[in-house]
């Protein structure tokens, strides 16, 4: 195909890839163009519900950090500020 230069975009399909914590996965794809950017696209990968490759996804989401503490009050913010 690279020879016969009969190569183009693929708007649809599946990507296969290797994460090296929770091994293999089978993702869906489609690739949206950018009205007014032609250069531009946005590709959105999902896994199939209830499949192995959306359980790994599960576990890696789980592994983010933990929620952010909630920002100090203005009073605490003052009393830090003056000690």
């Amino acid at each position: 195909m690279w020879a016969d230069h009969d190569v183009r975009a693929h708007a649809t399909g599946t990507k296969h890839l290797h994460h090296p914590l929770v091994g293999d996965l089978a993702l869906d794809y489609v690739t949206l163009n950018v009205a007014g950017a032609p250069d531009q696209s946005l590709v959105i990968f999902t896994p199939e519900p209830a499949s192995p490759s959306a359980e790994a996804l599960s576990i890696l989401a789980s592994w983010t950090g933990t929620a952010a503490p909630a920002p100090a009050t203005a009073e605490e913010a003052r009393d830090t500020a003056t000690g």
